[in-house]
């Protein structure tokens, strides 16, 4: 029997390999320790933990519910985004994946100088420039190059999106993002180094019946200063520091705040308000002898009773207000 294997045998000793199911010397060769064939993938690092990694990915459920509100209130652009799937790669295999003809939104992080990247495919971006100009989104261009005024819009579209992240990375972090740069040239792209341990966020994004995809590459580096927030457990108990409360509570006892009882209201008609004439009684919606609710600014705090002090109009605390649950 000849030592050498054919190609046939070769090619099913690899698919072997590729299925986990690892090849061993025969049992023919008794009292020498059997021999395993283990693949490693090195482009798979785990520089972020499995705590990092979750937490992230409900940081960023948080941010896509806070970007979509905030675009069609600012933008009236209905933009739905999902995280879809979350990944470790290296930094050059995580940007090769990134789908060509992409916008490409460099974040810039304070007060750690880091560095991330958005990206978004083409076709859902100009639909999206297309419906902040005015026009009609089904008659908008899917595949052509933007100029330099649609990047200017693009900016801004993207400026909501990345302020949105932005609080929820503060709220985790106290980290802030700032765009640094937008751009549909992948040359342009300067993030990290290509050995980089990145965490590769895919989201869809849905607007006007089409499904399109964005990305957002994480650089270890980029939060590696607050890397420690990032892997809080939900369940850790914050313990409170007393100094810190009590310096807070003396800075605010001494905020002016503006005081108002209101005795009672009701609802008129723009035409019975425009109507009104000097000594006309209006009727409010309360009985003469209702309790007043007193207010710090526009928050109720107290239930009062009207009178007087002197010669000014004065109210008597009869108890803190009720909060209905």
């Amino acid at each position: 029997m000849s030592g050498f294997l054919d190609a046939n045998e070769i090619e099913k000793l690899f698919a072997r390999a590729s299925e986990g199911n690892m090849p061993m010397e025969s049992e023919e060769r008794q009292g020498r320790r059997a021999r395993w064939l283990r693949t490693v993938d090195f482009t798979r690092p785990t520089k972020f933990t499995t705590d990092q990694e979750r937490r992230i990915r409900r940081a960023m459920d948080t941010f896509t519910e806070r970007a979509t509100t905030r675009l069609v209130a600012e933008h009236r652009t209905a933009i739905e985004m999902e995280v879809i799937d979350v990944g470790q790669f290296t930094w050059a295999n995580a940007f090769a994946q990134v789908p060509d003809h992409s916008a490409y939104i460099q974040i810039d992080t304070a007060p750690h100088e880091g560095r991330m990247l958005m990206c978004a495919e083409l076709p859902v971006v100009l639909i999206a420039l297309e419906r902040m100009l005015g026009g009609r989104p089904e008659t908008a261009s899917r595949d052509r190059e933007l100029t330099d005024i649609d990047l200017m819009v693009v900016q801004r579209l993207f400026t909501t999106i990345v302020e949105a992240l932005s609080s929820v990375w503060f709220d985790v972090s106290e980290m802030t993002l700032d765009i640094a740069m937008v751009d549909t040239q992948p040359e342009t792209v300067q993030v990290a180094a290509g050995s980089e341990p990145t965490l590769a966020l895919t989201l869809e994004a849905r607007l006007d019946g089409l499904s399109s995809t964005m990305a957002l590459l994480i650089p270890y580096a980029a939060i590696a200063p607050v890397a420690s927030a990032f892997s809080r457990h939900d369940e850790e108990v914050k313990v409170r520091d007393e100094v810190v409360a009590a310096a807070v509570n003396e800075g605010l006892s001494h905020v002016e705040v503006s005081m108002r009882a209101e005795v009672a209201d009701t609802q008129l008609t723009l035409d019975e308000i425009l109507k009104l004439q000097p000594g006309d009684v209006i009727k409010l919606d309360a009985n003469a002898d209702t309790e007043i609710t007193l207010f710090a600014d526009r928050t109720p705090v107290h239930r009062a009773r009207g009178g007087r002090s002197g010669k000014h109009r004065a109210v008597q605390i009869l108890g803190p207000v009720e909060i209905q649950p």
